[in-house]
């Protein structure tokens, strides 16, 4: 029997196309919620607990996310045609804090057009962009539709985020839920902030 490689433009490409807005993400999430289920393949009452609170959380930051004038500017001011792909599932903290302030600098400009991609549901896709070894999201993938071509990657955490984790780990080994409650106070203050600056970067 034949079997026939797909290329990661192709996996992108396939990607895009089962791919969704991000008002139909948020959909996708809450009517999922209703049924007691979170997205992605694995179905627990932890990870539609944590859906749940990202949920809320997204809401919030919908509301209340100011991004900062100078940043603003420059992504207003862009001369881009570029593919935002975000590899993600509802019950990742990380993407809840992520996702909504992507969506607000794609909003920014006609020429970051954002897609929304679920992980598990795109393995292999995921497989070509992993952190460390790891399938870790969100995964925002900057691609040029026009000459079919990878140019950038962020994720699965802002820069300083990454490195308060890297430091974390390097002296206690794991995460625990103490880091894990520092991270969320971290990002509650920073106010996607750091994620702005990383990806302003990325044009």
């Amino acid at each position: 029997m034949e079997t026939t490689t797909m290329t990661i433009n192709d996996l992108i490409e396939k990607g895009i196309a089962d791919s969704y807005t991000y008002q139909e993400y948020k959909k996708l999430v809450n009517d999922l919620l209703t049924e007691g289920k979170s997205t992605g393949n694995e179905q627990s009452e932890a990870l539609t607990n944590y859906s749940m609170l990202n949920d809320r959380r997204m809401k919030r930051l919908d509301k209340t996310l100011k991004i900062d004038e100078s940043i603003k500017e420059a992504f207003t001011k862009a001369e881009i045609d570029i593919t935002w792909i975000v590899l993600t599932e509802g019950w990742c903290g990380d993407a809840a804090h992520s996702i909504p302030v992507i969506n607000k600098l794609s909003e920014l400009n006609d020429g970051i057009d954002l897609k929304i991609i679920s992980r598990d549901a795109h393995d292999e896709l995921m497989n070509n962009f992993l952190t460390n070894g790891g399938k870790s999201i969100p995964k925002l993938i900057a691609y040029d539709s026009h000459n079919k071509k990878v140019i950038n990657t962020w994720g699965p955490r802002p820069s300083t985020a990454t490195r308060m984790v890297n430091d974390y780990k390097s002296k206690n080994g794991n995460l625990d839920a103490e880091f894990k409650q520092n991270l969320q106070v971290w990002y509650n203050k920073n106010k996607g902030t750091n994620i702005a600056v990383d990806l302003l970067e990325l044009l």
